[in-house]
């Protein structure tokens, strides 16, 4: 059911308020408040061991325990088994990429199902990621570890989903692989799609998004605009460690 804080909330794709979250006896989110516009990517930054991956955990409901809000595309989804999400419109693409290896490019590609409305078409995302078209027929194992994060990313955008939560997606991979990709999420954002990033690269991070979240111990320290970075470098330096 959709509460009426939830209906208020259904131009915002998400809207996350007083979330606290358990591994076991670990509380690992203590009141987690953030809110991410139509259109919009934000990145939610931190040192390891911060709470950045439990965040985007704890939206699919993949931890333990959660407590507090969480609207999705105007539906409260804190009571939610993590299989209803994905026709709520969320795609998520954790670091382990989970490509079957048994299968070819284009059989990991059509394997998920669609949304109603429909996501890219294949000849689109071929055109966004020419490796793929080019690796199509070749199984998972034959894939590199940059071919595997493209084939992760474009599978959740057949589905049609449009609120992409995207974890540590250029950890590991080459410069010209993290530089493409930096470019299909700039033309997705172009299309409209809302995403949430966890990234550990603050270069690759500051060029893209709109928004910067700073999670510490848990809680959301700070949420600096894009403007304001330069103004804070000294601050932030400290909060990343770098």
């Amino acid at each position: 059911m959709t509460s009426p804080s939830a209906r208020q909330d259904a131009a915002i794709p998400l809207v996350i308020r007083g979330l606290h979250a358990w591994y076991g006896e670990s509380h690992v989110l203590h009141g987690v408040d953030l809110e991410v516009r139509r259109g919009e990517l934000v990145t939610l930054l931190g040192r390891n061991g911060a709470g950045r991956s439990s965040t985007l955990k704890s939206i699919m409901g993949m931890v333990g325990e959660r407590r507090g809000s969480i609207v999705v595309n105007g539906t409260e989804t804190i009571a939610m088994a993590p299989h209803r999400l994905a026709p709520l419109g969320v795609g998520y693409c954790p670091e382990e990429r989970a490509i079957f290896s048994s299968l070819s490019t284009e059989e990991n590609l059509l394997l998920p199902p669609v949304l109603q409305g429909g996501g890219l078409s294949l000849a689109e995302i071929y055109q966004m990621f020419p490796n793929l078209l080019e690796r199509r027929h070749s199984p998972g194992t034959r894939l590199s570890g940059g071919e595997q994060q493209m084939l992760a990313l474009a599978r959740i955008l057949r589905t049609g989903a449009n609120l992409l939560l995207l974890d540590e997606i250029t950890e590991g991979l080459a410069p010209v692989i993290v530089k493409a990709l930096g470019r299909v999420l700039r033309v997705l954002k172009e299309r409209g799609f809302t995403i949430v990033l966890v990234e550990q690269n603050f270069r690759f991070a500051a060029g893209l998004a709109d928004r910067h979240c700073f999670i510490e111990h848990g809680r959301v320290k700070a949420v600096l605009d894009k403007k304001e970075l330069a103004q804070r470098a000294d601050e932030l330096h400290q909060w990343l460690g770098v």
